[in-house]
């Protein structure tokens, strides 16, 4: 099997008759992973806060004839205990399991000095980075456990692994998401066929990546589809044994 992710050429029916989870499904690296998803068999469950958005991914995915998705309106800033155990009922009653689970969504937040740092701001995005990222995991284990096997992706980031002046809450969340995948890996990996990873995007292509360096280049970065192959390597079976790692979807 391949040792670089990044460079993975998925079969086309890789996710055929599979269930899989994106949030932040609206845009950016949510977006493509969906429509990607999607073109390689999954039926996926769009997970995002703006409903044209999804809307949006939902109509692309139809009209490629792919199977139909299925929209979940949920806004994590705010979203309760319940709100993610009625979600994870939905998902067992009408698809009986769930194989892959990508946890996308997130904010970026001020670009400030630590002791410049607004508490509103801090716990805004530690709610939405981190404690959805733990809620939504948790609540969707027992459809991820009914799945012969099922893939659980967080998104990192290299200012999780490396702190960088400025990047504030942001860094501090990643370091966090690190953390939460390598428990969950460690506590489902010799019990469950539940596997659990992280994927670093690298610089990308996206408005949270526009927002974080208005001086650069966009362009000089690869669109986000441009980096969807570690993304397919982690959801399908090829990655069968992959627990606890954190790899780069464009090398490194």
């Amino acid at each position: 099997m391949t040792t670089d992710p990044h460079r993975y050429r998925a079969p086309a029916h890789l996710l055929a008759g599979r269930n899989v989870l994106v949030t932040g499904a609206g845009e950016g690296i949510g977006r493509a992973a969906a429509l990607c998803f999607a073109a390689h068999g999954a039926t996926v469950i769009l997970l995002g806060r703006k409903q044209q958005n999804l809307d949006a991914v939902y109509d692309a995915i139809v009209a490629s004839h792919a199977p139909e998705p299925i929209i979940q309106v949920l806004d994590l800033g705010s979203a309760t205990e319940e709100h993610y155990s009625v979600l994870a009922g939905q998902i067992e009653d009408e698809l009986g399991c769930l194989h892959g689970l990508l946890h996308n969504a997130a904010l970026l937040g001020p670009r400030k000095p630590l002791d410049q740092y607004p508490l509103k701001d801090w716990r805004e995005l530690m709610t939405v980075n981190v404690e959805a990222g733990f809620m939504l995991t948790k609540a969707l284990l027992p459809a991820l456990r009914e799945a012969p096997a099922a893939s659980v992706v967080f998104t990192s980031s290299g200012v999780g692994r490396r702190g960088k002046a400025f990047w504030g809450a942001y860094a501090v969340s990643k370091f966090a998401t690190e953390g939460l995948c390598q428990v969950f890996a460690d506590e489902l990996g010799s019990t469950s066929q539940v596997r659990v990873n992280c994927i670093n995007p690298g610089a990308t292509n996206t408005a949270m990546r526009r927002a974080a360096y208005p001086a650069e280049v966009p362009t000089r970065n690869p669109d986000p589809e441009g980096i969807m192959a570690a993304y397919l390597y982690l959801m399908g079976d090829d990655s069968l044994g992959v627990n606890g790692r954190s790899l780069d979807a464009q090398g490194g």
